[in-house]
Protein backbone atom coordinates (compact mmCIF):
# COMPACT_ATOMS: atom_id res chain seq x y z
CA UNK A 1 0.00 0.00 0.00
CA UNK A 2 1.58 3.44 -1.03
CA UNK A 3 1.66 6.28 1.19
CA UNK A 4 -0.39 9.28 0.75
CA UNK A 5 2.85 11.39 0.40
CA UNK A 6 4.03 9.11 -2.54
CA UNK A 7 1.34 10.57 -4.58
CA UNK A 8 0.60 13.10 -7.13
CA UNK A 9 -2.59 14.13 -6.13
CA UNK A 10 -3.83 13.70 -2.29
CA UNK A 11 -7.42 14.52 -2.39
CA UNK A 12 -8.67 15.20 1.67
CA UNK A 13 -12.63 14.85 1.58
CA UNK A 14 -15.42 15.04 4.09
CA UNK A 15 -18.35 16.98 5.41
CA UNK A 16 -17.76 20.72 6.59
CA UNK A 17 -17.16 21.45 9.53
CA UNK A 18 -15.03 18.01 10.69
CA UNK A 19 -11.72 19.98 10.55
CA UNK A 20 -11.13 18.55 6.83
CA UNK A 21 -9.02 21.82 5.74
CA UNK A 22 -6.78 21.70 9.06
CA UNK A 23 -6.05 17.61 7.75
CA UNK A 24 -5.08 19.22 4.41
CA UNK A 25 -3.06 21.86 5.87
CA UNK A 26 -1.42 19.50 8.53
CA UNK A 27 -0.56 16.72 5.49
CA UNK A 28 0.34 19.76 3.45
CA UNK A 29 3.12 20.88 5.88
CA UNK A 30 4.37 17.51 6.73
CA UNK A 31 5.12 17.07 3.19
CA UNK A 32 7.10 19.73 2.86
CA UNK A 33 9.05 19.35 5.88
CA UNK A 34 10.19 16.23 4.10
CA UNK A 35 11.29 18.32 1.51
CA UNK A 36 8.80 17.26 -1.34
CA UNK A 37 7.26 20.51 -3.52
CA UNK A 38 3.98 20.75 -2.26
CA UNK A 39 1.10 22.58 -3.14
CA UNK A 40 -2.37 22.81 -1.46
CA UNK A 41 -5.15 23.57 -2.92
CA UNK A 42 -8.59 24.91 -1.94
CA UNK A 43 -11.35 26.18 -4.03
CA UNK A 44 -14.47 28.61 -3.81
CA UNK A 45 -14.46 31.83 -2.09
CA UNK A 46 -13.00 30.34 1.35
CA UNK A 47 -9.14 30.97 1.64
CA UNK A 48 -8.28 29.60 5.15
CA UNK A 49 -5.03 26.97 4.40
CA UNK A 50 -2.42 30.36 4.64
CA UNK A 51 -4.08 31.51 7.59
CA UNK A 52 -4.44 27.94 9.20
CA UNK A 53 -0.65 26.87 8.47
CA UNK A 54 0.26 30.65 9.86
CA UNK A 55 -2.50 29.64 13.08
CA UNK A 56 -4.86 31.74 12.19
CA UNK A 57 -7.66 30.01 11.58
CA UNK A 58 -9.87 32.41 9.10
CA UNK A 59 -10.24 33.47 5.98
CA UNK A 60 -7.99 35.31 4.20
CA UNK A 61 -8.58 38.37 2.03
CA UNK A 62 -5.13 38.27 0.03
CA UNK A 63 -5.08 37.41 -3.60
CA UNK A 64 -4.90 33.64 -3.43
CA UNK A 65 -5.33 33.09 -6.81
CA UNK A 66 -1.89 32.85 -7.67
CA UNK A 67 0.48 29.48 -6.40
CA UNK A 68 2.34 31.69 -3.32
CA UNK A 69 4.92 30.47 -1.28
CA UNK A 70 3.92 30.36 1.90
CA UNK A 71 7.55 27.95 3.48
CA UNK A 72 10.72 26.26 1.76
CA UNK A 73 8.76 23.92 -0.23
CA UNK A 74 5.48 24.30 0.15
CA UNK A 75 2.69 26.39 -1.52
CA UNK A 76 -0.96 27.48 -1.67
CA UNK A 77 -3.47 28.41 -4.15
CA UNK A 78 -7.15 28.71 -4.46
CA UNK A 79 -8.83 27.97 -8.10
CA UNK A 80 -10.83 30.77 -9.60
CA UNK A 81 -12.87 28.80 -12.00
CA UNK A 82 -13.57 31.72 -14.51
CA UNK A 83 -9.53 32.06 -13.91
CA UNK A 84 -8.80 28.64 -14.61
CA UNK A 85 -11.50 28.56 -17.96
CA UNK A 86 -9.40 31.35 -19.13
CA UNK A 87 -6.13 29.89 -19.03
CA UNK A 88 -8.19 26.22 -20.37
CA UNK A 89 -9.62 27.95 -23.27
CA UNK A 90 -5.66 29.80 -24.25
CA UNK A 91 -4.32 26.31 -23.75
CA UNK A 92 -7.01 24.86 -26.52
CA UNK A 93 -7.45 27.97 -28.66
CA UNK A 94 -3.69 28.48 -29.20
CA UNK A 95 -2.73 32.06 -30.55
CA UNK A 96 -6.72 32.85 -30.04
CA UNK A 97 -6.91 34.96 -27.00
CA UNK A 98 -8.68 33.01 -24.36
CA UNK A 99 -11.04 36.17 -23.58
CA UNK A 100 -12.21 36.02 -27.38
CA UNK A 101 -13.01 31.87 -26.83
CA UNK A 102 -14.50 32.77 -23.85
CA UNK A 103 -16.97 35.21 -25.40
CA UNK A 104 -17.98 33.69 -28.51
CA UNK A 105 -21.31 32.18 -28.32
CA UNK A 106 -20.50 28.93 -29.27
CA UNK A 107 -18.54 28.53 -25.84
CA UNK A 108 -21.13 30.65 -23.73
CA UNK A 109 -23.69 27.92 -25.49
CA UNK A 110 -21.52 24.99 -23.96
CA UNK A 111 -20.99 26.21 -20.80
CA UNK A 112 -24.72 27.20 -20.22
CA UNK A 113 -26.29 24.02 -21.87
CA UNK A 114 -23.75 21.69 -19.69
CA UNK A 115 -24.10 21.34 -16.36
CA UNK A 116 -21.43 20.58 -14.10
CA UNK A 117 -18.55 23.05 -16.58
CA UNK A 118 -16.96 25.09 -13.94
CA UNK A 119 -16.37 21.38 -12.17
CA UNK A 120 -14.87 19.83 -15.30
CA UNK A 121 -12.45 23.31 -15.72
CA UNK A 122 -11.81 22.78 -12.23
CA UNK A 123 -10.37 18.93 -12.78
CA UNK A 124 -8.61 20.46 -15.86
CA UNK A 125 -6.72 22.66 -13.68
CA UNK A 126 -6.02 20.21 -10.52
CA UNK A 127 -4.82 17.75 -13.24
CA UNK A 128 -2.32 20.11 -14.80
CA UNK A 129 -0.97 21.02 -11.47
CA UNK A 130 0.02 17.79 -11.15
CA UNK A 131 1.96 17.49 -14.37
CA UNK A 132 5.99 17.90 -14.81
CA UNK A 133 5.42 19.76 -18.13
CA UNK A 134 2.74 22.55 -17.05
CA UNK A 135 1.22 25.00 -19.43
CA UNK A 136 2.83 27.77 -19.16
CA UNK A 137 6.90 28.12 -19.29
CA UNK A 138 8.57 28.76 -15.89
CA UNK A 139 5.97 27.11 -14.05
CA UNK A 140 7.07 25.35 -11.37
CA UNK A 141 6.22 21.41 -11.00
CA UNK A 142 5.17 19.93 -8.06
CA UNK A 143 6.09 16.69 -6.26
CA UNK A 144 2.76 16.44 -4.11
CA UNK A 145 -0.55 18.67 -4.66
CA UNK A 146 -3.20 18.41 -1.94
CA UNK A 147 -6.78 19.10 -2.53
CA UNK A 148 -9.07 20.34 0.23
CA UNK A 149 -11.74 19.00 -1.48
CA UNK A 150 -15.44 20.95 -1.01
CA UNK A 151 -17.66 19.33 0.94
CA UNK A 152 -19.03 16.02 0.08
CA UNK A 153 -21.69 16.42 -2.39
CA UNK A 154 -19.50 18.77 -4.21
CA UNK A 155 -16.71 17.16 -4.31
CA UNK A 156 -18.35 13.99 -5.23
CA UNK A 157 -19.65 16.36 -8.45
CA UNK A 158 -16.28 17.34 -9.14
CA UNK A 159 -14.43 14.33 -9.47
CA UNK A 160 -17.67 12.93 -11.43
CA UNK A 161 -17.34 16.23 -14.33
CA UNK A 162 -14.69 14.10 -16.06
CA UNK A 163 -16.82 11.18 -16.56
CA UNK A 164 -20.01 12.89 -17.55
CA UNK A 165 -18.20 14.94 -20.77
CA UNK A 166 -16.17 12.35 -21.49
CA UNK A 167 -19.72 10.59 -22.35
CA UNK A 168 -20.54 13.82 -23.84
CA UNK A 169 -18.09 14.72 -26.21
CA UNK A 170 -16.57 10.95 -28.01
CA UNK A 171 -13.80 12.64 -29.53
CA UNK A 172 -12.15 16.15 -29.64
CA UNK A 173 -9.89 18.42 -26.75
CA UNK A 174 -12.58 17.89 -24.07
CA UNK A 175 -12.93 14.28 -24.29
CA UNK A 176 -8.92 13.72 -24.46
CA UNK A 177 -8.60 15.87 -21.06
CA UNK A 178 -11.14 14.15 -19.28
CA UNK A 179 -9.64 11.08 -20.21
CA UNK A 180 -6.18 12.11 -18.76
CA UNK A 181 -8.26 13.26 -15.59
CA UNK A 182 -9.86 9.94 -15.05
CA UNK A 183 -6.62 8.16 -15.64
CA UNK A 184 -5.63 10.56 -12.67
CA UNK A 185 -7.96 9.75 -10.44
CA UNK A 186 -8.12 6.04 -10.79
CA UNK A 187 -4.26 5.70 -10.79
CA UNK A 188 -3.49 4.56 -6.90
CA UNK A 189 0.01 5.22 -7.71
CA UNK A 190 -0.32 8.60 -8.68
CA UNK A 191 -3.55 9.56 -6.95
CA UNK A 192 -4.71 8.99 -3.05
CA UNK A 193 -7.99 9.85 -0.87
CA UNK A 194 -8.51 10.46 3.00
CA UNK A 195 -11.96 11.02 4.47
CA UNK A 196 -11.97 13.24 7.46
CA UNK A 197 -15.38 13.00 9.66
CA UNK A 198 -15.62 13.23 13.71
CA UNK A 199 -16.60 10.26 15.88
CA UNK A 200 -20.20 10.75 16.11
CA UNK A 201 -23.09 8.34 14.55
CA UNK A 202 -24.33 10.75 12.11
CA UNK A 203 -20.76 11.53 11.20
CA UNK A 204 -19.79 8.19 10.41
CA UNK A 205 -22.67 7.21 9.05
CA UNK A 206 -22.30 9.67 5.95
CA UNK A 207 -18.87 8.77 5.87
CA UNK A 208 -20.03 5.09 4.82
CA UNK A 209 -21.65 6.45 2.39
CA UNK A 210 -19.50 8.65 1.15
CA UNK A 211 -17.28 5.69 0.49
CA UNK A 212 -19.55 3.72 -1.22
CA UNK A 213 -20.14 7.10 -3.47
CA UNK A 214 -16.50 7.40 -4.04
CA UNK A 215 -16.50 3.73 -5.09
CA UNK A 216 -19.20 4.45 -7.43
CA UNK A 217 -18.19 7.65 -8.80
CA UNK A 218 -14.34 6.63 -9.58
CA UNK A 219 -14.00 3.29 -8.79
CA UNK A 220 -11.24 4.06 -5.68
CA UNK A 221 -11.77 3.59 -1.67
CA UNK A 222 -9.98 5.46 0.69
CA UNK A 223 -6.57 5.02 1.64
CA UNK A 224 -7.54 6.10 5.39
CA UNK A 225 -10.47 7.54 7.48
CA UNK A 226 -8.89 10.30 9.69
CA UNK A 227 -11.45 11.02 12.78
CA UNK A 228 -10.89 14.33 14.51
CA UNK A 229 -11.96 15.24 17.83
CA UNK A 230 -11.33 11.77 19.74
CA UNK A 231 -11.40 11.25 23.36
CA UNK A 232 -8.82 8.96 25.26
CA UNK A 233 -9.75 6.15 27.22
CA UNK A 234 -8.56 7.12 30.38
CA UNK A 235 -10.31 4.95 33.19
CA UNK A 236 -9.45 0.94 34.00
CA UNK A 237 -12.82 -0.62 35.47
CA UNK A 238 -11.06 -0.24 39.25
CA UNK A 239 -10.79 3.62 38.50
CA UNK A 240 -14.30 3.39 37.28
CA UNK A 241 -15.39 1.96 40.34
CA UNK A 242 -14.31 4.68 42.44
CA UNK A 243 -15.65 7.23 40.50
CA UNK A 244 -19.01 5.97 41.14
CA UNK A 245 -18.59 5.68 44.49
CA UNK A 246 -17.50 9.62 44.95
CA UNK A 247 -20.82 10.27 42.63
CA UNK A 248 -22.80 9.30 45.04
CA UNK A 249 -21.04 11.80 48.15
CA UNK A 250 -22.56 14.65 48.86
CA UNK A 251 -19.55 17.10 49.05
CA UNK A 252 -18.44 18.92 46.47
CA UNK A 253 -16.25 19.44 44.66
CA UNK A 254 -14.97 15.41 44.52
CA UNK A 255 -18.69 14.90 43.87
CA UNK A 256 -18.42 17.13 40.90
CA UNK A 257 -15.04 16.07 39.56
CA UNK A 258 -16.36 11.99 39.84
CA UNK A 259 -19.58 12.93 37.45
CA UNK A 260 -17.50 15.10 35.07
CA UNK A 261 -14.90 12.13 34.70
CA UNK A 262 -17.84 9.29 34.46
CA UNK A 263 -19.53 12.08 31.68
CA UNK A 264 -16.14 12.36 29.99
CA UNK A 265 -15.69 8.33 29.91
CA UNK A 266 -19.70 8.12 28.64
CA UNK A 267 -18.68 10.06 25.71
CA UNK A 268 -15.23 7.84 24.56
CA UNK A 269 -16.70 4.74 25.08
CA UNK A 270 -19.24 5.73 22.73
CA UNK A 271 -16.84 7.38 20.43
CA UNK A 272 -15.05 3.80 20.33
CA UNK A 273 -18.46 2.09 19.34
CA UNK A 274 -17.97 4.42 16.08
CA UNK A 275 -15.13 3.79 15.23
CA UNK A 276 -15.48 0.29 15.50
CA UNK A 277 -18.35 0.51 13.30
CA UNK A 278 -16.06 1.91 10.67
CA UNK A 279 -13.52 -0.80 11.00
CA UNK A 280 -15.81 -3.36 10.84
CA UNK A 281 -16.97 -1.87 7.18
CA UNK A 282 -13.41 -2.34 6.39
CA UNK A 283 -11.15 1.77 6.75
CA UNK A 284 -8.52 2.03 7.93
CA UNK A 285 -8.79 4.43 10.94
CA UNK A 286 -6.65 6.87 12.00
CA UNK A 287 -7.17 9.15 14.84
CA UNK A 288 -6.45 12.53 16.03
CA UNK A 289 -7.00 13.43 19.42
CA UNK A 290 -9.31 16.50 20.56
CA UNK A 291 -7.33 19.39 21.24
CA UNK A 292 -8.14 21.48 24.11
CA UNK A 293 -7.34 24.97 22.81
CA UNK A 294 -9.90 27.87 20.96
CA UNK A 295 -7.81 27.39 18.14
CA UNK A 296 -4.74 25.44 16.79
CA UNK A 297 -1.18 27.40 16.34
CA UNK A 298 1.09 26.66 13.45
CA UNK A 299 2.30 24.07 15.88
CA UNK A 300 0.03 22.05 16.37
CA UNK A 301 -0.89 22.02 12.95
CA UNK A 302 2.47 20.38 12.24
CA UNK A 303 2.56 18.51 14.89
CA UNK A 304 -1.02 16.94 13.91
CA UNK A 305 0.40 16.41 10.24
CA UNK A 306 3.82 14.59 11.28
CA UNK A 307 2.05 12.21 13.31
CA UNK A 308 -0.76 11.92 10.77
CA UNK A 309 2.70 11.46 7.92
CA UNK A 310 4.21 8.80 10.22
CA UNK A 311 0.97 6.44 10.40
CA UNK A 312 0.33 6.64 7.00
CA UNK A 313 4.19 5.42 6.03
CA UNK A 314 4.33 3.27 8.86
CA UNK A 315 1.34 1.55 7.17
CA UNK A 316 2.55 2.23 3.35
Amino acid sequence: MASALDSKLLVVMGKGGVGKSTIAAALALAAAGRGLRTLVVELGDQCRLAGLMAGNDTDEPADTARERELAPHLWSLTIDPERATLEWLQKLGGRVPGRMLAGSGTFQYFAAAAPGAKELVTMVKIWELTESARWRRRSRSYDLVVLDAPATGHALGLLHAPYTFGAIARVGPIFSQAQHIRELLEDPLRTSYLTVTHPTEMAIGETLELHADLHERVSREPLATIVNATLPRRFDAGELARIAALAHLEREPRRSAALAARTVHHRAAAQQRHLARLRRAGARVLTVPFVFAPQLDSHAVRHIGDALAHKLQARG
